[in-house]
């Protein structure tokens, strides 16, 4: 019968001014084997020693267990101060173990995780804030030279796949709008109910629904929407692209990406965004009528008239105007994250969540900018 191996062990010995590491036995990961920091005892290490030996003679099977003990000797020496000899090791496994330490190791894979003060903490944010800002503002610039070859006749892409996007943005994208609006009309009027009846003037629910729906939150809701749902789609569709290298193929036929890809999503979100602000509109207004007719005792014509007469051509105006805007926002986020995105799973993610984030915070701040202009100029 053949023997069994013997089991994994060290044993220790002294040779003038090193300490003789041998392995002994069968080295193997499905087996118990003992770490190197329990090879020996710190408290017999004296002060004339120098120098940490090995030596695997007594071996008689291994694998990738016994290499990863040694190498660990390495950091178990660096921290006594003491050389780390691995000339006793066979060729075969000696390079090996040197080969371990040339690779250097992965940026950004260290165990310990570097405290900064707040000081240092808010100026690294400060810095990335506005390398942020520099990276939408080139990105922008990129985007608006491709139009303009696009208006040359200069920019190559497949109109299949732009009416393919503009039936994403806009047929599909019904649904969701429909019941988001109809529940702010909703909501609006059901909020300006309460309080305008206590003065007898339920008649302006209707200016009340219908100029905040074709001012501010058509365009914003309709906006949030698109920020969360198609911004996000670009994001993800570019990110997948750079994982699977399609961008970097592009790139080396002579074809720009910003021309290919980002242009006809921007062009798409841009001449969709209004139409959908109309619709969200009068969705909103539904919602509205449907609180007036039934809480306080308003005719459909009634309801009607005062939407008509309280809200003019240049309200809804403004609320075009600014979901143009919007669109180009959601488009110029969700492709600018895209194509920003990492090689791997995890960052198309974080590439996603990015663009919508960036996304509705350029919709709010952008809205507030408006806000004053309009009453700059009393519009």
């Amino acid at each position: 019968m053949e023997a069994q191996a013997e089991k994994a062990r060290v044993d220790t010995s002294w040779e003038g001014d090193a300490m003789v590491v041998r392995f002994i036995g069968r080295w193997k990961m499905d087996e118990g084997i003992p770490d190197f920091d329990d090879i020996t005892d710190p408290s017999d290490l004296h002060h004339d020693l120098k120098r940490i030996a090995v030596d695997v003679d007594g071996v008689e099977e291994w694998d990738s267990a016994l290499l990863a003990t040694i190498v660990t000797g390495f950091d178990w020496a660096r921290a006594h101060h003491l050389e780390y000899d691995i000339s006793r090791l066979p060729t075969t496994i000696r390079r090996l173990v040197d080969l371990s330490q040339s690779v250097p190791e992965t940026e950004g894979t260290e165990s310990h995780t570097a405290r900064f003060s707040l000081i240092n903490r808010v100026g690294q944010r400060t810095i990335d804030c506005y390398q942020g800002g520099v990276d939408v503002a080139r990105f922008s610039g990129e985007c608006s030279l491709s139009f303009l070859r696009f208006i040359t006749g200069r920019v190559r892409f497949r109109w299949g796949d732009f009416f393919v996007i503009v039936q994403e943005c806009s047929a599909e994208a019904l649904p969701i709008v429909s019941l988001i609006s109809f529940l702010v009309g909703l909501i609006l009027a059901f909020v300006g109910a309460v309080q305008l009846k206590q003065f007898g003037a339920e008649i302006y629910v209707a200016d009340l629904v219908g100029l905040a729906m074709v001012r501010e939150m058509g365009c914003m809701m309709t906006a949030v929407i698109m920020a969360g749902r198609t911004g996000a789609a670009f994001a993800a569709q570019l990110g997948s692209m750079k994982v699977s290298e399609e961008i970097d193929a592009l790139q080396t036929l002579g074809i720009s990406p910003i021309d290919f890809l980002v242009l006809p999503r921007m062009m798409a979100l841009f001449l969709i965004m209004p139409l959908l602000t109309v619709y969200s509109n009068i969705i909103g207004i539904v919602g509205g009528l449907v609180v007036a007719t039934s809480l306080l005792d308003l005719s459909f014509v009634m309801y009607v008239n005062e939407t008509s007469i309280a809200v003019g051509l240049h309200d809804i105006a403004t609320g075009l105007i600014k979901s143009m805007v919007f669109g180009l926002l959601v488009a110029v986020s969700g492709c600018l994250r895209g194509m920003q995105s990492g090689n791997s799973a995890d960052a198309v993610g974080l590439a996603t969540t990015s663009a919508v984030v960036t996304g509705i915070t350029l919709i709010i701040f952008f809205d507030a900018v408006f806000a004053i202009i309009f009453e700059i100029f009393e519009i």
